[in-house]
C-alpha cells in the first residue's frame, strides 16, 4: 500500500487502522502496509503529529 501524500489524511488513515483494533501496535501496522516505520513517524512528525504507544494513535 502505499503511503498518501496528504500528511492529514495520512494521519487519519493511520489512527482510523489503529482504532480499530485490527493492528496492537504502529508496528504491526507498518509491517502489514509493507511500510518504514521511522519513514512514517518522520512523515507525520513533519505535520506536527507524534505516535503515542500508550493510545496506539498519533496526535
Amino acid at each position: 500500500m502505499e503511503m498518501p501524500e496528504d500528511v492529514n489524511i495520512l494521519v487519519s488513515m493511520v489512527n482510523m487502522k489503529l482504532r480499530d483494533g485490527s493492528y496492537g501496535s504502529l508496528e504491526d501496522f507498518c509491517r502489514s502496509a509493507g511500510w518504514d516505520e521511522a519513514e512514517l513517524k518522520a512523515r507525520l512528525g513533519s505535520g506536527g503529529f507524534e505516535y503515542i504507544p500508550g493510545v496506539n494513535q498519533f496526535r
